[in-house]
């Protein structure tokens, strides 16, 4: 049988394990919430986009908080944590490069959604040892 159908993850202490439930859950809480003024979506949403140069229509954002739910809550769920992760990623490059075009400040707005990425990965690395064996 070959090498990685027979691989089994090494042993995880319930430390790391419960670190990264919690970072991940404060990832998953940030994105939910973040969905959810979409969805509404509140006037603060419309009012900060537009300068980014997206539509203002309800719809639009309608839409990008199902998205972002969806994601999340593929994320919070340990059988499709790493399709959830994959989603947020590319939901997150998306607001980098709305920044970025629009010039927007470096470490606060640019970056931020590197920074949450970076917390929903090592999240999801803490709390699940088939990630930590892939990158082994």
């Amino acid at each position: 049988m070959p090498h990685a159908a027979t691989a089994e993850a090494a042993p995880t202490s319930s430390g790391l394990i419960w670190s990264g439930r919690a970072l991940s859950g404060l990832v998953v809480l940030f994105l939910l919430f973040d969905g959810a003024i979409k969805l509404v979506p509140l006037q603060v949403v419309i009012d900060t986009v537009i300068p980014l140069g997206w539509p203002a229509d309800a719809v639009t954002w309608r839409a990008l908080g199902i998205v972002l739910i969806a994601s999340a809550l593929l994320y919070a769920y340990p059988r499709t944590a790493f399709l959830g992760a994959i989603l947020i990623t590319a939901y997150l490059g998306g607001a980098v490069a709305t920044h970025v075009r629009v010039g927007s400040p470096l470490f606060s707005h640019i970056l931020f959604g590197v920074y949450v990425g970076v917390a929903l990965w090592v999240g999801l690395w803490l709390r699940d040892p088939r990630i930590r064996a892939l990158l082994r």
